[in-house]
């Protein structure tokens, strides 16, 4: 099969499949609008006044539907969506579910044409190659986008309580300091505050907030703040020197980390090169002997070998990146 019959024939394949999908969206588009309003009217009347503007002001958080037709598709085919709204909000920006989808099946495409014209793997196995791309790849790049706008929250957090133990001292009441720390702290770790102090102004309980806030950020040291308010505010007791010391804690557990994590760069170095070698020995038979390298993609016992070696060779790097994954 050509690249231009394989273009042809994943375009088509797309256009199809969204048009159906669009089609049922657009006809049941109204009827569900109407429905949506009269339960989000039904639920106002019956919490009242406050709930419902807490729910207003989670509403004006949400973010816009840049491809409604793809997010229509995902709402209706995942079980539960919002897991990959929370996990698309971790990141910080404003991602989309339709946006994510669409640039999953770009990647997708991509990897078919890519696969099909330059390995010259038969037209099935590229598209499995390209479902699979299209799959893992954007759920790596959120998890590493999240993961690192984690580490920097964490890296700022005990700043941020100890702005807040310093205005607790002069007499500022806990909500204040919250809204000093989203004030005076940068991101990430000021915008998440001041999403706190919002959603408090908008009517919902200090609790939830937190609660709220601590689901989206998946932080263990976010999690001790969040519990030491809770248990500080049941049994008294100096709340600044609480924060203290959990801002002490949080220090040592930083250093721990890193300690570990200079302990284990040895293994962790070996599983990278050995991780690489494979790929790196491939590249020089290419070079050497490109028609006896590209034999192995050509020949169908080539792929199922290929199959079977990146399957090996994941698991085991993945077992070394295990077995070196401390948590203090």
């Amino acid at each position: 099969m050509t690249l231009a019959e394989v273009i042809l024939f994943s375009g088509t394949a797309i256009t199809l499949l969204l048009a159906v999908f669009g089609t049922v969206t657009v006809l049941g588009a109204r009827r569900r609008m109407v429905h949506n309003r009269a339960q989000k009217l039904t639920l106002r009347l019956e919490r009242g006044p406050i709930e419902s503007s807490a729910d207003h002001g989670e509403l004006r958080r949400l973010d816009p539907k840049r491809f409604p037709v793809l997010e229509e598709m995902v709402r209706r085919i995942l079980p539960n969506p919002d897991v990959l709204r929370t996990r698309l909000d971790r990141t910080g920006r404003r991602i989309s579910i339709g946006g994510y989808v669409a640039g999953s099946l770009v990647i997708a495409l991509v990897a078919v044409i890519v696969a099909t014209a330059a390995a010259g793997l038969p037209l099935p196995t590229a598209l499995l190659g390209g479902l699979a791309a299209g799959l893992i790849i954007p759920h790596w790049l959120v998890g590493r986008m999240a993961e690192r706008r984690r580490n920097k929250f964490t890296n700022l957090f005990p700043d941020a309580i100890d702005l807040m133990v310093r205005g607790l001292k002069s007499g500022l009441p806990v909500s204040e300091g919250i809204t000093s720390i989203g004030t005076e702290m940068i991101d990430p770790v000021g915008v998440e505050f001041r999403s706190i102090s919002d959603s408090i102004r908008l009517g919902q309980s200090l609790d939830d907030a937190l609660w709220a806030t601590a689901k989206r950020l998946n932080t263990a040291d976010f999690n001790f703040f969040v519990t030491t308010l809770n248990v500080q505010r049941e049994t008294g007791g100096n709340l600044a020197e609480t924060l203290s010391n959990l801002s002490e804690i949080l220090r040592k557990r930083k250093q721990m980390k890193k300690k570990v994590k200079a302990m284990s760069s040895e293994a962790r170095a070996s599983a990278y090169i050995l991780g690489s070698l494979p790929f790196l020995m491939l590249a020089i038979l290419m070079v050497l002997n490109y028609d006896y390298a590209m034999a192995l993609f050509r020949d169908p016992r080539g792929h199922t070998l290929v199959a079977i070696g990146v399957a090996s060779l994941l698991t085991g790097v993945g077992i070394m990146f295990k077995m070196v994954k401390f948590e203090p």
